[in-house]
């Protein structure tokens, strides 16, 4: 039984976006919107660059707002304000789901790559607020996004993570290298799967997976 897998688990870790809520809310579409307009305004580029640079900077430094730091040395702090002002209207509750999580044994905290204020809008319109001991967003690992080891570093230790007694559900498949070399069970989230060394389990209905835990 998968939760026998998971019976030593007292830390749960959770990503935020299209894991918590399902990719088809679209809510990037408005946040690539902003990040490409922004990219335009702080570059002096056109929409085509700037979607290009959005991109690009995506792939190889795991977050658009890495690849402008590293590449621009952008302020961080305006950009995430400004990519996160979006509408939240796309949401739906999710009372199965807070059931669930509500259930699990131990610490549960969300960690994201966006901003801790952004992923907290997002908890309450999905009907999850309350349900995390903490929330995390890249500001808390000094912008060093997901998949680097050091933000993950960063992070589980202002959480008290203990990575042998923890669990991570996220959806990029990069994201959860890094958990699995702690020691931690990773599941990925997503419609498709993505076999990797470093997946334990996938599953496209995270809130059946965490009732077969909490049965």
């Amino acid at each position: 039984m998968i939760k026998t897998h998971f019976s030593h688990v007292r830390h749960w870790v959770f990503d935020l976006d299209h894991t918590l809520y399902p990719p088809a809310a679209n809510l990037f579409g408005q946040i690539e919107t902003k990040m490409t307009h922004y990219v335009m305004d702080v570059l002096g580029v056109d929409a085509a660059e700037a979607d290009q640079l959005r991109a690009s900077y995506w792939r190889q430094y795991g977050t658009t707002l890495a690849g402008l730091m590293r590449e621009h040395h952008i302020d961080p702090d305006p950009y995430l304000i400004a990519v996160h002002d979006i509408s939240m209207a796309p949401l739906d509750p999710a009372p199965d789901l807070a059931t669930q999580i509500a259930a699990l044994p131990g610490h549960k905290i969300v960690y994201t790559n966006g901003s801790a204020p952004y992923a907290r809008r997002v908890l309450e319109a999905r009907g999850l607020s309350g349900l995390f001991d903490d929330v995390f967003g890249v500001e808390h690992a000094n912008y060093h996004p997901k998949p680097e080891r050091a933000a993950f570093d960063m992070v589980f230790a202002r959480a008290g993570v203990d990575p042998a007694r923890a669990a991570m559900f996220e959806d990029d498949p990069r994201n959860l290298a890094a958990p699995h070399d702690l020691g931690m069970r990773t599941v990925h989230v997503a419609d498709t799967a993505a076999p990797a060394p470093h997946i334990h389990y996938h599953t496209d209905d995270l809130t059946g997976f965490l009732a077969q835990l909490t049965a």
